[in-house]
């Protein structure tokens, strides 16, 4: 634990880890995992071959005490099974051929690739673990996290981006939201290092089910306010601002599918700075993530705009300003423009990628065209129109 005293709190961060034997004493937990992989477009190229190298993978390791599913989503979802099944032999070597033939194209459409994914069978007390591979190549982000909040449910989502230039930002976050974590491939020859480690670490969590209780004297404020499950060689970090320090919080949870506890003491600790600031930028994370369980956007930016001053952080709504006055350049100095090429991340094509995505710029071209073609059309019926009295006239 440490501590440090600011304005009359103090603020602790707690660092809890397993044991370095807590894998050996450990048996495989039986688990329901469903594996989701990313088809559209944007993943052509070496993006779909390192997902597919992923995926057999993770089957690869998976046992006969798991169950599982694979779901793959661009334009429509594909759902292997309808519902989990045991990882037998037979289910196992369908699942291989199934995820062998995969290819990139289409859109993206991933809300009801992770609607299917997050569909909780209330009945069973598995683990439950969703493996999203994908690029996240996508535009909704805040509409995805919202889905996430309210579909997560008892799973746990964990992220792996795919590709030379994923969205590491609505992966992070989706994986924070759905309280598992981020794995980065950049390179087709780190999926098996990258993958093992992940699965490693998976399919023996360490704590689950996570909970501090704190002493009933203290006023608390503890960010994340609900604590993620702990795995092999992972810390569980949590900032806390109290009235002072004293008594003892009580950490539980469970371990191998059995109750756990530990007391710690909340004495002493060792002083170090900056461990308000790591609070108030949790806090401010919290905050920034409730408008999405649906709380008030203004109360929201109050509380973030508050501590954020008090703390002097820069956040979304407040932001520290430096002025240089030194000259960027001489005042007699031509300036000029130049356009410069745009590249597409590496392993990227351009026909598969924006080929397949749907054309939302106006048919401006089309649309003048088409008037041009009106305003003709609209003089010679006037002509004719100026005509006819004429001609009647001639006629008599």
């Amino acid at each position: 634990m440490f501590t440090e005293a600011r304005e009359g709190k103090t603020y602790a961060l707690l660092m809890v880890m397993p044991p370095l034997d807590a894998k050996a004493q450990l048996e495989h937990e039986a688990r329901e995992v469903v594996f989701v992989i990313d088809t559209s477009g944007s993943m052509s190229g070496t993006s779909i071959e390192q997902a597919r190298e992923a995926l057999l993978l993770a089957l690869s390791r998976l046992t006969p005490r798991d169950r599982f599913n694979v779901i793959q989503f661009n334009s429509v979802t594909d759902k292997l099974f309808d519902g989990a099944v045991a990882a037998g032999p037979e289910s196992i070597h369908k699942a291989q051929k199934y995820v062998q033939a995969l290819k990139a194209n289409g859109g993206t459409e991933m809300a009801p690739a992770l609607s299917a994914a997050l569909a909780v069978n209330e009945e069973s007390t598995r683990l439950r673990q969703v493996i999203f591979l994908t690029d996240g190549s996508v535009g909704n982000e805040d509409a995805l996290f919202d889905l996430i909040h309210k579909r997560l449910g008892r799973s746990r989502l964990f992220t792996v981006g795919i590709g030379s230039a994923p969205n590491s930002h609505f992966m992070s976050q989706a994986a924070e939201f759905g309280h598992g974590t981020f794995t980065y491939i950049g390179d087709i020859a780190e999926v098996g290092e990258k993958m093992s480690g992940l699965f490693s670490k998976l399919e023996s969590p360490a704590l689950t089910d996570i909970e501090i209780k704190w002493p009933f004297s203290q006023a608390v404020e503890m960010w994340p306010a609900r604590i993620p499950d702990l795995y092999q060689g992972e810390p569980v970090l949590v900032s806390a601002a109290l009235d002072a320090l004293g008594g003892k919080a009580i950490v539980t949870g469970k371990r191998g599918g059995q109750p756990w506890e530990i007391t710690l003491p909340l004495g002493g600790g060792r002083a170090e700075s900056g461990v308000n600031v790591l609070w108030a930028r949790k806090k401010i994370d919290s905050l920034m993530n409730s408008v999405h369980d649906g709380r008030d956007p203004g109360e929201v930016r109050l509380g973030v705009v508050q501590t954020a001053l008090e703390h002097h952080l820069v956040s979304k709504y407040t932001s520290l300003v430096a002025v240089d006055v030194t000259p960027s350049k001489p005042a007699d100095a031509d300036s000029g423009s130049a356009a410069l090429p745009v590249n597409l991340p590496e392993g990227w094509n351009y026909e598969s990628v924006f080929g397949s995505l749907p054309q939302t710029a106006t048919p401006a071209s089309l649309h003048l065209l088409i008037g041009l073609a009106l305003m003709i059309a609209a003089a010679v019926l006037f002509g004719l129109q100026r005509r006819r009295p004429m001609d009647a006239g001639i006629s008599a």
